[in-house]
């Protein structure tokens, strides 16, 4: 299988694992994906971010203290800030030796999963990517994220795992 798809293939395959088990709480990998796409119309990064949703809540709760619930609607707006700032510690984009302002969109959600979307500031066609990935490093030592570059539709991808964060690719 290609590494070009393996993130999503692990991902989705841990996702039918959960649901066939009916375990919520539980699954064997700590894994997300980071998708950092460069729009060639905006000239901006577009990122999504996919986690396990009761591994956000916990890495949420375990950073900024209290309860977290996503697919409550009363826990919105306190979702949105602490995914922002979460978002901002947890994630940094490089290009050409410039660090991007980057801004957190929005996050949507379905019973078992969360994305996370975030936006760089307009940067010229890049010919190097650096990135700082560390979602959920602060709550599982096993944490993997799968990261994918993606440049004029050429796909880099690399596995991530904890404790390294950080991801060259030249374009």
């Amino acid at each position: 299988m290609s590494g070009k798809f393996f993130g999503s293939f692990l991902f989705v395959l841990i996702m039918t694992f959960q649901s066939f088990t009916g375990s919520e709480a539980f699954h064997p990998y700590h894994v997300g994906s980071v998708e950092i796409n460069y729009n060639s119309k905006s000239r901006t990064f577009e990122v999504t971010g996919r986690f396990f949703l009761d591994d956000l809540e916990n890495g949420l709760g375990k950073k900024y203290g209290g309860a977290f619930h996503f697919n409550d609607e009363k826990y919105k707006t306190k979702l949105n800030d602490a995914l922002q700032k979460y978002s901002s510690e947890y994630f940094k984009l490089k290009v050409d030796n410039k660090f991007l302002k980057v801004n957190y969109i929005g996050y949507e959600e379905d019973q078992e999963s969360v994305n996370i979307f975030l936006e760089s500031e307009p940067v010229s066609p890049p010919k190097k990517v650096e990135t700082a990935v560390s979602f959920l490093y602060n709550l599982f030592d096993d944490q993997i994220n799968i990261v994918h570059i993606i440049v004029n539709g050429q796909r880099n991808s690399e596995k991530l795992i904890y404790p390294n964060r950080y991801l060259y690719k030249q374009f």
